[in-house]
């Protein structure tokens, strides 16, 4: 595996490059989530390169950037045995030089849900992602599905901006308890992992309860949030069923919508999603 540092590095390897490259953009403390990207994306392309970037563009003024986990080599390591032809970890001073100006704005899927509980967010997000596509130029990049919105906001950005890249979502990847994997949750104490894993069974609660015949979407969000309720220790900050592809809110059923689920157990906010859909 090859580590560089620098766009000029990274450009020198790209050149040498005759297959297909895929691409998985990370933050970082990977975990088996990750990993499952890197698996896919080298199943389907010739060289696989992964990026490591904590991008400060996407943080509020009060989140978590400072304190964001950063286990360089652990990582690099994961890397390695996972097979990753190229690790990219820029410095912030590489990805936004002095003088730079120019942010990409994204458009109405990025305004509700995360994108109003944390303004800019998604800005930072496909400031960063473009950023890297145009350096890396790979013909596919993996993303989780866990992440819902984010896959939506950049699929329109690379819609609307006429980017060739295959965006390739990947199923979300989960405890034995269901809590879906994230960098954050070892933000999680030992009391506060227990019993994390609420956001899932309330979402599977919803989807027994549509497929057992309540298909009023109120309903079965006030099921939710009385579930939440009950376990304590969290703090809500939505739950919605919302159009799978607009991400609008939805007042009726049609064959399937998607539940988003954001909600704070201590200090550590946590995001989650799924599928709901008629029996087969």
């Amino acid at each position: 595996m090859i580590i560089v540092e620098s766009k000029a590095e990274l450009q020198r390897w790209r050149h040498k490059q005759a297959g297909l490259v895929g691409f998985v953009p990370t933050m970082g403390a990977l975990h088996v989530g990750h990993m499952s990207l890197v698996n896919a994306c080298r199943m389907e392309c010739h060289a696989t390169a992964v990026s490591i970037f904590v991008n400060p563009t996407q943080f509020g003024p009060h989140e978590d950037f400072n304190r964001y986990p950063r286990p360089i080599e652990a990582d690099a390591e994961l890397c390695e045995r996972a097979g990753v032809d190229l690790l990219y970890r820029p410095a912030v001073a590489e990805m936004y030089p002095p003088g730079s100006q120019t942010m990409v704005e994204p458009g109405a899927v990025a305004q509700r849900w995360c994108g109003a509980a944390r303004p800019g967010h998604f800005r930072g997000v496909c400031t960063i992602v473009l950023k890297l596509l145009n350096q890396v130029a790979p013909h596919r990049m993996y993303l989780g599905e866990k992440d819902a919105q984010q896959l939506r906001v950049l699929r329109q950005m690379a819609a609307d901006l006429d980017v060739a890249t295959e965006i390739v979502g990947c199923p979300t990847t989960r405890e034995e308890d269901g809590l879906a994997l994230s960098s954050r949750n070892r933000y999680l104490s030992v009391a506060e992992r227990v019993g994390a894993d609420a956001l899932f069974r309330g979402m599977r609660r919803a989807q027994q309860q549509y497929q057992s015949g309540i298909i009023d979407v109120a309903t079965l969000e006030k099921e939710f949030r009385t579930l939440l309720s009950y376990e304590g220790g969290w703090a809500l900050e939505y739950a919605a069923i919302v159009d799978e592809n607009t991400l609008e809110p939805l007042t009726v059923f049609g064959a399937s919508g998607l539940f988003l689920v954001a909600a704070r157990r201590g200090a550590t906010r946590l995001i989650d999603n799924m599928v709901i859909t008629r029996p087969q």
